[in-house]
């Protein structure tokens, strides 16, 4: 559905990003994830056609972003960091304007469709949030707004920059089941920035990490563990022969004892099953993964090792 080749991006001499090269598949949900100025926001500017890229190409269903422009836009929808809001218009009528402005042949039903899927038909006040002043709403609310005028052409693609930004932790869930609705009862294809992990491990297939305006890693969860993982196993009678009876199994490469007496152990391949049954014997407590998306993230991307960059808009 997305391909996206070559990409290069320069502002001047400052380098934005540079060879990025991934594909989304039909239907797939995408996290895009970096460090502040990775380069994320770039590489989504230039996919939806807001801005165009020095050298490199985005194919969006077939079709060639820069050179078919209308066509491919009235595939995507597009909700920015900071949605482009109107506060002082009802936000049924600046729905209504974004479907008119988008081309929709029939923007009252267009809008109708539209406020009902994102849930601004809702009470709010004593009255629907369709009908009061998008200034007035709450930045969740607000949020689906922007969400609304990105959906209000029915796009095939959905493109969106870190759309649960500043919201607490009950909007954030209310948004993240929403998406998990636009992109399984919908079919929809999402691509989707966010600094919250857990959000990409909740609702997408695959993870794009970009660094310094490079991809360094894409594949799903599981992939980006890699054939080699680590477990951390807790048992209620640890000791030397429980842990040689961990070390004698199968897969199992590298055993260290953490200060709370679990083990975190290396393995070659998913070997779960096999550490369960060695160690039932030795009262299993707890057998999971060691490595969390974030220390994936950490890994990949040397975050947090010095300041932020600040991304060139």
């Amino acid at each position: 559905m997305i391909e996206v080749r070559h990409l290069t991006k320069r502002y001047g001499t400052v380098r934005a990003i540079e060879e990025v090269n991934f594909s989304v598949n039909r239907g797939e949900v995408v996290g895009f994830l970096g460090p502040n100025g990775a380069g994320k926001t770039t590489t989504m500017r230039i996919l939806c056609g807001c801005i165009g890229a020095n050298t490199g190409e985005v194919v969006i269903d077939g079709m060639n972003v820069m050179d078919q422009p209308e066509q491919v836009k009235t595939r995507i929808g597009y909700l920015p960091e900071n949605p482009p809001l109107y506060g002082t218009m009802i936000v049924r009528d600046y729905v209504r304007f974004a479907a008119t402005i988008k081309g929709v042949e029939d923007p009252d039903a267009a809008t109708n469709r539209v406020l009902a899927l994102v849930g601004l038909d809702r009470e709010v006040g004593g009255q629907p949030a369709s009908e009061r002043i998008v200034g007035h709403l709450s930045k969740g609310f607000q949020q689906r707004v922007g969400l609304a005028q990105a959906l209000v052409h029915d796009p095939q693609v959905l493109v969106l920059d870190e759309p649960t930004s500043g919201l607490d932790p009950a909007q954030r869930k209310e948004i993240r089941e929403l998406l998990v609705e636009l992109s399984e009862g919908e079919g929809r294809t999402v691509v989707l920035s966010t600094h919250v992990l857990a959000e990409i491990e909740a609702i997408c297939d695959r993870v794009v990490v970009i660094d310094q305006g490079h991809i360094v890693a894409q594949d799903t969860l599981a992939g980006l563990r890699g054939e080699t993982g680590r477990v951390r196993v807790r048992l209620a009678e640890p000791g030397p022969k429980a842990r040689t009876a961990l070390e004698a199994v199968p897969g199992v490469e590298e055993t260290t004892e953490d200060e709370d007496g679990a083990y975190t152990v290396t393995t070659r391949g998913d070997v779960r099953a096999d550490v369960a049954r060695a160690m039932v014997g030795y009262g299993l407590l707890e057998l999971a993964e060691a490595d969390t998306l974030e220390d994936i993230y950490l890994r990949l991307t040397g975050a947090g090792d010095g300041p932020e960059k600040a991304e060139t808009p």
